[in-house]
């Protein structure tokens, strides 16, 4: 018959091995492994590019004529996030930024605020590492420029016919940095015909981005 002290110390052996059990699985558990990295659903901010450069307005026409020289163009724009991200850079790609820029010509000739989408895609991004782009824009325009009669247009200005107008841009652009890029430029408006007059003004230059 064992005696109480026996029974004692059996006890305090049999806590005293579970004890070290317990220390040993818990000591022997794995840290969870750290979830991979993923995009935000939603950029940091609304706002996704500011750029702003120059343009010559429209080379041989009455507007980039007048005086015998071609006129000059300021521009700037923002660019917007994308209200939809997708992790897959190709469905991505068709998702447009909304836009909203203006153009003020310094020798007094057609200005314009203008408001649409951008879509960007990159050009062979394995070859260049994402650094060559492509950008398309669709939207309309409202300028400052002349509307009336073809026979009655004062020198220098174009027939435009109406107001606003449809206007198509397209750019070029190499990425310097992750935040700086730069772009050669080409923009088109016109009324697609649905004014009596047609002439549109087409612009060539370059901007500088800022990507937030």
């Amino acid at each position: 018959m064992t005696s109480p002290t026996a029974r004692i110390l059996l006890g305090v052996l049999a806590a005293s091995g579970l004890t070290v059990a317990q220390a040993a699985d818990l000591g022997g558990a794995r840290a969870p492994a750290p979830l991979a990295y993923a995009p935000p659903a939603q950029p940091y901010s609304i706002v996704s590019e500011l750029r702003i450069g120059g343009t010559v307005q429209d080379p041989g026409s009455a507007e980039g004529k007048a005086r015998g020289f071609s006129t000059a163009n300021v521009v700037g724009e923002i660019l917007f996030a994308k209200p939809i991200v997708f992790q897959d850079p190709f469905w991505q790609a068709f998702v447009p930024r909304a836009t909203v820029g203006g153009s003020y010509n310094t020798g007094g000739r057609t200005s314009y605020a203008y408001l649409g989408a951008t879509w960007s895609v990159d050009l062979f991004p394995e070859t260049f590492g994402r650094r060559v782009f492509l950008d398309g824009f669709f939207g309309g325009a409202a300028h400052n420029g002349y509307t009336g009669p073809k026979a009655f247009t004062p020198y220098g200005f174009n027939s435009l016919g109406c107001s606003p107008l449809f206007r198509e841009a397209a750019a070029l652009g190499f990425r310097i940095t992750e935040h700086w890029s730069i772009m050669a430029t080409i923009e088109h408006m016109s009324n697609a015909g649905l004014c009596a007059n047609n002439r549109g003004l087409t612009n060539y230059g370059g901007k500088i981005g800022y990507t937030f």
